[in-house]
C-alpha cells in the first residue's frame, strides 16, 4: 500500500491541524502492536512548543498496550538513535520535524539499532490506524513511565567526546543551533573537546526554531564567521541530524562538500570500503565528477536518508549523505548526526589542513533548476503523467553526458518534482519550462 501518512522521514504535519493528539496516540498504538512483549520504548523530541502535547500522547497509547515508555527529553535525532541502541530499547520515537518551522512538528520511529524504521513497519502501523486494530488495554499490565531526562542527553555528549577526545584542533568557531535539540549538545560537546566556539541561536526556544537561524539559514552563520575571523562555522537543523559548514572565507559547505571532504580523506587512509560513497539522487553531478576523479563511485538512491542508510547496510559502505547535510558516517553510527559530521569535519582538518581548499577546487557545481507542479493527488508514478516519458527522453537527449533529468512525486504532498542539472543554463531553463507546461497541460485535458 502507498502510505499515506507516513513519508520519507515520518509523519508530519503542523501540530492541532494534520498532526493530531488523536493522530499522535494513534501512531503510539499502531507502534506498540509491532513490539514484542514485554516491550521498552523510549520517546525524545526537540524544542517545539507542541513536543510535550505529543509526547503526553504517545506515552498514553504506548503505556495504554502494555509498553513501558522512557522519556528521554529534548535532545537531537541521532542521540536518540544513540541511545536505543546503548539502552536495548525495542524501539525509539522521536518528535520533531526537522527544519520545518515552528508550527510543524512529526513523528519518526526508530528501531534498537538505531535506525529508522522500515516502509514495511510503517504501512503495518497505518492499516493498524485504518483498522483501529492494537492491544486491547488490559486491567494487568498497564506500562510504566520512566523520566530520564536528566541522564540521557550527557550519555550522548561523553560518547561523542570519547570519540574525538584529543585529535582535534582548537581553532575559533561559530555554532548556530537554530533554537534546536543542538542547544543541549553542541556547544558543551565543543567546549569539553577544548575548541573555543561563539554559539548564535542559543535559546532553547520552540517557537523560534528554524525560524531566520540553523541548517536552512546559513547566511547566519556565515555572517558570524566572517565578522568574528572565526576557522569555521556549523550550522544545524532542529533535530540536529544535518549540518551546514562555513569556512573563512565565507564559503558555505553543503552536504555534497562534505561527502567529498570525508571520502577523500577514508580513501587516502584505506578505510573508504570498496571506494563507494552513497548519496541521493539530488546531489550534484560535480560531486559525482569529482569523487570518479578520485576513483571513488557515486551509487545514488532515492531521496531520504533512510534509502541512504539501506544502501550503505545492503553494500558495506562506511560514508553516505545527501546535499542537505545529513551525513552517515557508518564507523559510529546508522543515521546521520550534525555534531558528529561537523566534529569529523575538524578532524581531517587537523590532519590535511588544506582540505577545504582542495575540496572547493574539485566540486564544480553544475546549475540546477527546480520547478514544483501541483497535482490533484499524490502519485506514486510521474510516468502516469500522460506524454511526461516522451518529453523527459528529449531532455536527456538534448542535454546528453553534460547533464541530467530528475522527475520525482513529493513523498508528502500533491507535488511533481522536476529538476534539470547541466552545464548549459540556459539550455536547462528552456527543457524546465516545456517539461512543466507539458505537465500542466496534461493536467487540463485529463485527471492523473
Amino acid at each position: 500500500m502507498g502510505l499515506a501518512l507516513f513519508g520519507t522521514d515520518g509523519v508530519r504535519g503542523v501540530a492541532n491541524d494534520t498532526l493530531t493528539v488523536a493522530l499522535a496516540l494513534d501512531i503510539a498504538r499502531g507502534v506498540a502492536g509491532q513490539l514484542p512483549r514485554p516491550a521498552r520504548v523510549l520517546v525524545g523530541r526537540d524544542t517545539r512548543v507542541s513536543g510535550p502535547m505529543l509526547e503526553a500522547a504517545l506515552v498514553a497509547g504506548l503505556t495504554e498496550c502494555g509498553v513501558d515508555t522512557v522519556l528521554v527529553g529534548v535532545l537531537p535525532t541521532p542521540a536518540l538513535a544513540h541511545l536505543a541502541r546503548a539502552m536495548e530499547a525495542d524501539a525509539a520515537i522521536m518528535i520533531s520535524a526537522s527544519h520545518n518551522p515552528p508550527q510543524y512538528n512529526g513523528i519518526k520511529v526508530i528501531d534498537g539499532s538505531g535506525r529508522k524504521w522500515e516502509p514495511e513497519q510503517e504501512a503495518a502501523v497505518e492499516r493498524a490506524i485504518q483498522r483501529q486494530a492494537w492491544p486491547r488495554p488490559q486491567v494487568e499490565r498497564v506500562g510504566s513511565v520512566l523520566h530520564f531526562e536528566e541522564t540521557a542527553v550527557g550519555l550522548y555528549r561523553r560518547h561523542l567526546v570519547s570519540i574525538f577526545n584529543g585529535r582535534l584542533p582548537n581553532w575559533p568557531v561559530v555554532l548556530d543551533v537554530g533554537h534546536g535539540a543542538a542547544a543541549f549538545t553542541a556547544p558543551p560537546i565543543f567546549q569539553q573537546l577544548g575548541i573555543p566556539a561563539r554559539v548564535l541561536n542559543a535559546e532553547p526556544l520552540g517557537e523560534l526554531i528554524n525560524v531566520e537561524s540553523g541548517a536552512t539559514h546559513p547566511d547566519v552563520v556565515r555572517e558570524a564567521v566572517l565578522r568574528h575571523q572565526a576557522r569555521l562555522g556549523f550550522a544545524f537543523d532542529g533535530d540536529a541530524d544535518r549540518v551546514i559548514a562555513v569556512d573563512h572565507t565565507g564559503h558555505v559547505i553543503d552536504g555534497d562538500e562534505i561527502l567529498y571532504l570525508l571520502a577523500r580523506d577514508l580513501k587516502e587512509r584505506g578505510q573508504l570500503v570498496d571506494d563507494v560513497v552513497v548519496a541521493t539522487v539530488m546531489s550534484n553531478l560535480g560531486l559525482e565528477r569529482a569523487l570518479g576523479r578520485v576513483g571513488v563511485q557515486l551509487r545514488r538512491t532515492p531521496v531520504g536518508d533512510r534509502w541512504v542508510a539501506k544502501v550503505m547496510r545492503d553494500t558495506g559502505a562506511q560514508l553516505g549523505g545527501e546535499q542537505s547535510g545529513h551525513i552517515i558516517l557508518k564507523e559510529w553510527t546508522e543515521t546521520g548526526d550534525g555534531v558528529l559530521t561537523a566534529l569529523a569535519i575538524l578532524d581531517v582538518l587537523a590532519r590535511r589542513p588544506h582540505a577545504l581548499e582542495e575540496t572547493k577546487a574539485a566540486v564544480e557545481r553544475f546549475p540546477q533548476i527546480l520547478v514544483n507542479v501541483p497535482l490533484p493527488q499524490r502519485v506514486d508514478e510521474w510516468r502516469d503523467v500522460p506524454g511526461l516519458g516522451s518529453l523527459v527522453a528529449s531532455a536527456e537527449e538534448a542535454l546528453g553526458d553534460e547533464g541530467r533529468v530528475l522527475i520525482r512525486p513529493s513523498g508528502t504532498e500533491p507535488l511533481l518534482r522536476i529538476m534539470l542539472e547541466g552545464r548549459d543554463v540556459t539550455l536547462i531553463q528552456e527543457w524546465a519550462h516545456r517539461l512543466e507546461t507539458g505537465v500542466r497541460l496534461a493536467l487540463e485535458s485529463a485527471e492523473v
